[in-house]
């Protein structure tokens, strides 16, 4: 059965440019043109994902990722001219799975509906759970909040992400290029220290909280979150 995309998107040139390569890539597509229809078809059809554009008539997108994530775990790519990152948080706080900016090209839509797919594919909401308990500590990517030993810390978006990425299977080690692929995206072109950087800011915020886990460092491969 092909997999069934739901294209939320007020721009008819954009919708129908989506649906044309969608379809020839073998999806299912089913396309609304404001948020409040779109929310309606997400009801009726049931969607695997989502592509959702953020500024909409009826309802804008983040309302609608609010919605739907209320409902359901399916994944969600939200679609916007804006690249600020206060507004990639707002999607990612409302339970966005990635976000990409306009303009864009087909294959970077067409990588990162792969990616989302690859990376939900079989999840049950539990294991999909945006909220990672561990001995004095709270990985919340819902509420986009790191509470460490009861406190809560200022943590940057990519951070956080990193974080939950490593949390989320806990003692399995990725590579750096791994890391770079499944955190910053197919479309980054920083290099392997970027990853680095990002951990060793994190230990700051983490070192000496619990000997229960840690952001280990596996030497000539890359990290893990072990947990004992």
């Amino acid at each position: 059965m092909a997999v069934s995309v739901l294209v939320v998107e007020d721009d008819k040139n954009i919708a129908e440019l989506l649906q044309m390569y969608l379809e020839r890539e073998g999806y299912a597509v089913t396309v609304a043109h404001d948020g409040g229809a779109g929310l309606s078809k997400y009801r009726a059809i049931k969607p695997d994902l989502v592509l959702l554009d953020v500024m909409m008539p009826v309802m804008d997108g983040w309302s609608v990722c609010k919605a739907i994530r209320s409902e359901d775990q399916t994944p969600i790519i939200m679609l916007t001219a804006k690249g600020e990152t206060d507004d990639k948080v707002q999607g990612l706080r409302t339970g966005a799975d990635d976000y990409i900016t306009k303009p864009f090209e087909m294959k970077e839509v067409l990588a990162r509906i792969e990616a989302v797919l690859r990376r939900t594919s079989g999840a049950t909401a539990e294991k999909k759970a945006r909220r990672l308990v561990f001995d004095r500590l709270v990985i919340d990517m819902d509420a986009f909040e790191l509470t460490v030993d009861g406190k809560r810390v200022d943590t940057p978006p990519k951070e956080m992400e990193l974080l939950f990425h490593l949390a989320s299977s806990p003692n399995r080690v990725y590579t750096r290029n791994q890391l770079l692929d499944e955190v910053w995206g197919f479309d980054y072109y920083g290099d392997s220290r970027t990853v680095d950087v990002h951990v060793k800011r994190l230990r700051e915020k983490l070192e000496g909280v619990s000997e229960q886990w840690s952001v280990k460092t596996v030497w000539g491969v890359g990290y893990k979150f072990e947990v004992l």
